[in-house]
């Protein structure tokens, strides 16, 4: 079965925007947890938009003692390896780093990585990470020719950008593009490498990704999820907040 890492990104976002603790980061993953995810993914820019490495600290920190009543979750901290996310992650030691190609100012991660230019630079971050016993997953797309330099460069998984899946599904060239990424999941796993998948998944095109025959180990949701979970909670939100005006009316 795919496992689901839920990326708490936007919900860092939302409480920088005042400067303050609302909403908490950790009680977000906390209740991420209850509900059954069996991850928590973490992208912490050196911009500190969104996460930051203090969330990762946390949440790292949370895992740990939730072990005994979810032995099985697991941190994902994800990002770029020249930009700062080395330190961060040796302190954190999640179980599972993803290494990522984007610029500090981009605005989201849009591309895999250019194994034939990065490669000898990812070498020894792979090693070191793989020495402290961090799974490391990188980054790529599902139309690179790469995923054997993938397999030489010593890493577990890759991560298939799904953007472009994302964006084909449900138009004449899905079935084209679903095949790619089947193929690239293929190639991936006869290599030997765990195949993980995120950007842009949602309730409409998650189940035929997760359906491919290779099969996919791990999706990553934020957006989509966090977006969905306004939708699904939203009304609750409003009747709790109703019956808390309410019961106060009673006692006047």
């Amino acid at each position: 079965m795919t496992r689901l890492s839920v990326n708490l990104n936007k919900i860092a976002l939302l409480r920088n925007a005042r400067a303050g603790t609302t909403p908490s980061v950790v009680d977000a993953a906390r209740t991420c947890i209850e509900a059954g995810a069996h991850g928590i993914t973490l992208h912490p820019r050196p911009d500190e938009r969104h996460a930051t490495p203090k969330d990762v600290y946390a949440i790292a920190a949370l895992l740990e003692r939730a072990r005994q009543v979810a032995p099985g979750v697991e941190l994902n901290v994800e990002g770029n390896p020249f930009h700062g996310l080395l330190e961060i992650v040796r302190r954190a030691q999640p179980a599972q780093c993803t290494l990522v190609p984007d610029d500090p100012a981009a605005r989201t991660s849009d591309h895999g990585w250019d194994l034939a230019r990065d490669g000898e630079r990812l070498a020894p971050v792979v090693a070191e990470l793989r020495a402290a016993g961090i799974r490391v997953s990188l980054f790529m797309d599902a139309a690179s020719r790469e995923l054997d330099a993938v397999k030489a460069l010593g890493a577990d998984r890759i991560e298939l950008y799904t953007e472009p899946y994302a964006a084909a599904h449900g138009g004449p060239d899905s079935g084209a593009t679903l095949a790619r990424f089947a193929a690239a999941a293929d190639r991936a796993r006869s290599l030997g490498l765990g195949v993980n998948a995120g950007h842009d998944l949602n309730l409409a095109n998650l189940g035929d990704l997760c359906a491919i025959p290779a099969g996919v180990d791990e999706v990553s949701i934020g957006h989509a999820l966090i977006a969905d979970a306004l939708a699904l909670g939203l009304g609750n939100a409003v009747r709790v907040y109703l019956g808390r005006i309410s019961s106060v009316g009673t006692r006047h």
